[in-house]
């Protein structure tokens, strides 16, 4: 199914379009994926289940050889598919990006980061956009999923792509279709989430129109790549300024002794004009605490301030803050003493419940500010036995999961729930912790009650 941009008839072919739409419909084209993260690999998966043959790029050589056995590299993602995508001969990872010749669509699925200076690092982007124009050729298809600012598809990738003398729209095709995934949500795998596409052409838009209508159950055409660009930068602002908004309500609330958690509960009864969203501890993830600023730095160059957008990720910002205060509060009143030479143990470190990613998590920030207020730390996660490398947290990189049993529990001062994790035995943290700071509600929706227990 296909939503149009517009109500013009369809452009008649060139050839080279034409017999590319041709083996795209046929199933007999080659897909390439540059990046088999977690948008990549799940794309990959799709395209080669709808019949496709598919080569994967990555960067990472123990990752591909890994791929290559059948074994999974995203605890979200079963091995089993990795295994029997592979077994069908149809499904290749390979880190020789000297092969980006050989696909007929190259999808580029690769990250979009902040500096340190809150700018948008397109980096990967440009590398990429010149590995694949290295190797470019005619007729060739090439798709930007990475989230970005409106006017990178044109602006970035085309400059570097046309650098060897083929012109897009002519020699070859670009586009742009924003990546929509949500890992950890089974209820939305990518074949469920319609496709937005924007291209470069009449003739590009029909073909990525194609190519991802083969597996998406719908696909949403808009005029112009720049568009499909703020389609995805609004849907994570939209995300980011609601979260914003009930995390300032929850700390006015707890001024007043009012439970926003009960709030909100009560207020998604109303059947329409209400859209529940929930506080935390701070945003996490590659999407929602990086995106904003995308849009915020492009406006700054049409004069446009974007105090909203901002504002949000100001509040976002102080989320973690507000956690430590609350538990430095809990530790002094209930125990006697200060934060300083307290023990504290973190239950979560995905930035997200029943995943492995720790991207943008708050409970590396955490880590860092409980620590610098002279307490140790150390964390439970059953899906991250280990704090893998980052640039913004460096110093945890190596840190190891702790056991989760009531001997543990016992020898910290507090357990602060950061990630609320489906398995985790919230009764026995409960039963056996000093004192519980809860920044996710999962203790309620438990059923638990203990005076030992504050939200945060």
């Amino acid at each position: 199914m296909t939503d149009a941009a517009g109500s013009d008839p369809l452009p008649r072919l060139s050839p080279a379009a034409a017999d590319l739409l041709r083996r795209i419909e046929e199933r007999s084209a080659l897909i390439g994926v540059v990046g088999l993260g977690y948008v990549g690999m799940p794309l990959a998966l799709a395209a080669m289940q709808a019949g496709f043959r598919v080569l994967g790029f990555d960067i990472n050589g123990p990752r591909v050889v890994q791929i290559n056995r059948g074994e999974t590299h995203i605890r979200h993602i079963p091995a089993a598919a990795v295994a029997a995508a592979v077994a069908t001969g149809r499904f290749e990872a390979t880190a020789a990006f000297e092969r980006l010749d050989e696909p007929d669509a190259v999808l580029i699925c690769v990250p979009t980061p902040l500096t340190r200076h809150r700018e948008p690092d397109l980096s990967f982007v440009a590398g990429t956009a010149r590995a694949i124009a290295a190797r470019l050729r005619r007729s060739q298809l090439v798709v930007l999923e990475s989230t970005t600012y409106p006017g990178t598809t044109e602006e970035v990738v085309r400059p570097i792509l046309e650098e060897g003398g083929l012109k897009s729209g002519v020699d070859f095709f670009l586009a742009y279709s924003p990546e929509r995934e949500d890992p950890g949500n089974t209820d939305f795998a990518a074949p469920a989430i319609p496709k937005v596409v924007g291209a470069d052409g009449a003739e590009a838009l029909r073909l990525a129109e194609a190519l991802y209508g083969s597996w998406a159950a719908r696909t949403v055409l808009v005029s112009s790549p720049a568009t499909a660009e703020a389609v995805k930068l609004t849907e994570n602002i939209f995300r980011a300024v609601n979260i914003a908004l009930v995390n300032e309500l929850k700390v006015v609330f707890d001024a007043m002794n009012i439970d926003v958690w009960e709030v909100i509960e009560a207020a998604k009864t109303k059947p329409f004009g209400f859209m529940p969203f929930y506080p935390g501890p701070g945003l996490g993830g590659h999407c929602i605490p990086i995106d904003p600023f995308y849009l915020t730095w492009k406006a700054r160059e049409f004069e446009i301030p974007t105090r909203f957008i901002e504002l949000a990720g100001e509040i976002n910002t102080r989320m973690p803050l507000f956690v430590v205060d609350r538990l430095a509060a809990a530790i002094d009143r209930r125990l006697g003493k200060g934060l300083s030479g307290a023990a504290v143990l973190l239950l979560g470190l995905a930035y997200k419940k029943n995943i492995d990613d720790t991207r943008e998590s708050p409970a590396l920030r955490l880590i860092e500010l409980i620590e610098a207020r002279g307490a140790t730390v150390a964390y439970h996660d059953p899906f991250v036995p280990e704090i893998p490398p980052t640039r913004e947290h460096a110093r945890l990189a190596g840190r190891r999961s702790v056991p989760l049993d009531p001997e543990v529990i016992g020898r910290f001062d507090a357990v602060v729930i950061v990630t609320d994790h489906d398995g985790v035995d919230y009764r026995l943290v409960v039963e056996h912790a000093k004192i519980v700071v809860d920044t996710r509600n999962a203790c309620a929706r438990a059923g638990l009650t203990s005076d030992t227990i504050v939200k945060a």
